[in-house]
């Protein structure tokens, strides 16, 4: 799989933006969306169901710019091996995706490890508006 090294950069370097006083995990992410890129951080709450994750904060900042089509994710925590995207995560990635099986996300960490997969390999026969009635 191609490595988007521009993606990874910026997930690494907002990692350590991460609102994580509960659980000490610092996620940072950057997804390329529209041939753009936003960056996302997780911010935890006392009342943790309320948390939420970098990955749907970088989608909600694309979102926000008006952007649609999910094409590239980079995910940076500090866990050995890096760790994939949650399933919460992995379902609002697809509803971006126009293609799952072309949109990769690679998860690395600050000791330089990554690992890669597509969306479809993370979310298979994933569910999505299409299976909605019109």
């Amino acid at each position: 799989m191609i490595r988007d090294a521009e993606l990874e950069a910026r997930a690494l370097a907002v990692q350590s933006r991460a609102y994580a006083p509960y659980s000490k995990f610092n996620v940072g992410c950057a997804v390329r969306m529209s041939g753009q890129v936003f960056e996302g951080v997780n911010v935890e709450n006392a009342s943790y169901p309320v948390c939420v994750c970098a990955e749907r904060n970088a989608i909600a900042a694309a979102v926000l710019a008006g952007a649609h089509t999910l094409e590239a994710v980079a995910v940076c925590t500090s866990a050995t091996p890096p760790s994939s995207p949650c399933g919460a995560c992995r379902q609002v990635l697809a509803e971006f995706a126009p293609d799952p099986t072309v949109v990769t996300i690679t998860a690395i960490n600050p000791d330089g490890e990554h690992r890669s997969w597509t969306l479809a390999e993370l979310l298979p026969a994933s569910f999505s508006g299409r299976e909605l009635p019109k």
